[in-house]
């Protein structure tokens, strides 16, 4: 569908549905044009705190970025939180009410992090109309209630195959708000680097980090936790073990089965456990989330077998190597629950241990063709989907399209769905994305998972979705967020030519 014709003759006209993006739980409208005041509109609280008062001043921006001429209209929407200061933790009430019509705005939420979706939505509701140099609101009255499907909607960031610095992090961040993306799943060290400083073993960050300036202090993730917190994005810290982890053997080689052989880490000696006790305390220092992924995935263990001393401990204990690999899983558990938070892990944590797995862990389905977590859900486990390729966002030749007909919960009936499928997300590894690439490669293909985990599972017809996803690419773009074109081939590739933002 070509967008811009429709566009300009009105937002509207290309799609039964509202341009929101995502599409809310459910909301009504009318059809008439409500005049908005953007020279001194305001947001008031019913019960104002820190946290409201800093987004009421960051949507207030963001809904009015013009200097109108047309200085009438509704100046001030009501908001009325029943809980301002919840705590930020999966399963947090986030639905709202928002309503907009001819005598007023008004929001209406269980939680701030509600009131702040609500605001999104409204500052998608409100246009600048160019033509009359006024704001307004199409197609009111608006009575629009809404909740997200899934309470865990994630990007996966990786900061060891390509250190990101603060400043992009919080760019990104910045950026998951505008499609309701609720948790930044931080994969924050691998075997190509070790960018973390932690106080209680400073070796690891400054022998294993890339250089001096690709590091993260104690005080930035403490810093990039704050940002996203007061925005509603968790951050979920994943360090993967005992797999994927060459890079500590530079500051810390005794805890590495040998200098020819550096991964997985070695199960026979409690250096190693002390190590990552101490390193996990740390991390619960400068975090403030309930969960702690422990990664578990593509763990080779040919480094145990053939390596003399590691063998002798496996016979002295009459393990296998796979038993070797169940026991080190099971002690890392055991610090994370010590440390009272849960344990998320890769598929292969299921596929090796099934049912022996503690219930409180939570297994992430990402091989290709897995069905993981309809057997981890049938069993009572929880489960998060995010399956490679069609959520992986390396993988280039996935459009948009495909990402946005997956559904999480195929073969799983709707109690259990609803019940033990906590959501899923977009996997940007970072193999190939640094600050210069990573915005155009997470979007906007994210969006169409970001509307997949939020809205009702009804919600899937393409030919509705595509002027939405142009009309919301273009948004993005407005905002400073270097979105690529929808309907790329290949992920990330500039424009063809010259055009119109709603037609590439």
């Amino acid at each position: 569908m070509r967008v811009l014709p429709c566009l300009l003759a009105a937002v509207a006209a290309c799609s039964a549905d509202p341009m929101i993006w995502p599409l809310p739980a459910s909301y009504t409208n009318g059809s008439s044009l409500i005049g908005i005041d953007g020279s001194s509109f305001t947001f008031k609280a019913t019960t104002a705190s820190a946290d409201l008062t800093a987004a009421f001043a960051r949507y207030t921006a963001r809904t009015f970025p013009h200097r109108p001429m047309v200085t009438s209209g509704i100046a001030t929407a009501t908001v009325a939180v029943q809980n301002p200061a919840a705590e930020l933790q999966l399963g947090v009430d986030e639905s709202y009410t928002l309503s907009v019509t001819q005598s007023g705005i008004s929001i209406t939420a269980a939680t701030q992090f509600g009131a702040y979706y609500a605001m999104e939505t409204l500052s998608q509701l409100v246009i600048f109309d160019f033509d009359t140099q006024a704001y307004v609101v199409r197609n009111g009255p608006w009575t629009i209630n809404d909740k997200p499907r899934f309470s865990h909607r994630e990007v996966l960031i990786d900061s060891s195959r390509h250190f990101e610095p603060v400043e992009t992090l919080k760019h990104i961040i910045e950026s998951f708000t505008y499609a309701k993306i609720n948790t930044m799943h931080w994969h924050l060290v691998d075997e190509q680097s070790f960018p973390y400083d932690s106080p209680t073993y400073p070796k690891l960050g400054q022998m294993g980090a890339y250089s001096n300036f690709e590091r993260f202090s104690q005080n930035d993730v403490q810093d990039v936790v704050e940002f996203a917190r007061q925005r509603g994005v968790r951050v979920v810290i994943e360090v993967d073990t005992p797999g994927h982890a060459a890079s500590w053997c530079k500051g810390h080689p005794e805890i590495c089965p040998s200098p020819s052989c550096l991964m997985p880490l070695n199960p026979a000696t409690n250096a190693t456990f002390d190590l990552i006790e101490g390193l996990f305390k740390d991390l619960k220092a400068a975090t403030i989330d309930n969960h702690f992924h422990i990664g578990g995935d593509e763990v080779n263990t040919g480094c145990w077998t053939s390596t003399p001393s590691i063998q002798q401990w496996m016979t002295q204990q009459n393990y296998t190597a796979d038993q070797a690999y169940a026991y080190f899983s099971g002690r890392v558990s055991d610090i994370v629950f010590g440390m009272n938070r849960s344990v998320t892990g890769w598929e292969e944590l299921w596929d090796h241990f099934g049912t022996k797995l503690d219930k409180r862990t939570i297994i992430q389905q990402w091989l290709p063709g897995s069905n993981v977590s309809a057997k981890a859900i049938a069993a009572g486990y929880r489960a998060i989907w995010t399956a490679d390729p069609v959520w992986y966002l390396p993988q280039l030749g996935e459009t948009w399209q495909i990402a946005y007909q997956q559904e999480p919960c195929v073969g799983i009936e709707n109690g259990p769905c609803n019940e033990l499928m906590l959501g899923g997300g977009g996997e940007m590894w970072g193999e190939t994305v640094d600050t210069s690439d990573i915005q155009n490669t997470i979007w906007p293909r994210m969006a169409a998972i970001a509307e997949r985990l939020w809205s009702p599972r009804t919600v899937t017809d393409l030919k509705k979705a595509a002027p939405r996803i142009a009309y919301f690419r273009c948004l993005l773009n407005r905002r400073g967020v270097g979105a690529a074109p929808v309907n790329n081939a290949q992920a990330r590739q500039a424009p063809p030519g010259p055009g119109s933002c709603f037609d590439q």
